[in-house]
């Protein structure tokens, strides 16, 4: 079963969500955003998810962590819980 290990930041709306990733790709740090931006909980520890294996996320954000580009800022990412920005920084098969 193949698992990742990412972090994201959640925000309620696609136009925040774009202007967070503008301020990372300039070179904001990612955890700093996620602590000051992000809805989910994950957010006071950087946005970090931990090690998770497919199929345990909603399906938009696990299509995007199993087949996305690592150490890259994706998104937005659009689930029923917002829009959410996603940095994969492992994967295994």
């Amino acid at each position: 079963m193949p698992k990742a290990t990412a972090r994201h930041i959640l925000v309620e709306n696609e136009e925040e969500c774009l202007k967070l990733k503008k301020e990372i790709e300039e070179g904001a740090d990612f955890g700093i955003i996620a602590q000051e931006h992000s809805k989910c909980p994950s957010g006071r520890s950087g946005g970090e998810l931990g090690e998770f294996s497919q199929g345990q996320m909603v399906p938009e954000f696990d299509k995007v962590v199993f087949s996305g580009e690592l150490n890259k800022v994706l998104g937005p990412v659009e689930t029923q819980f917002g829009y959410h920005l996603i940095e994969v920084t492992d994967r295994s098969d």
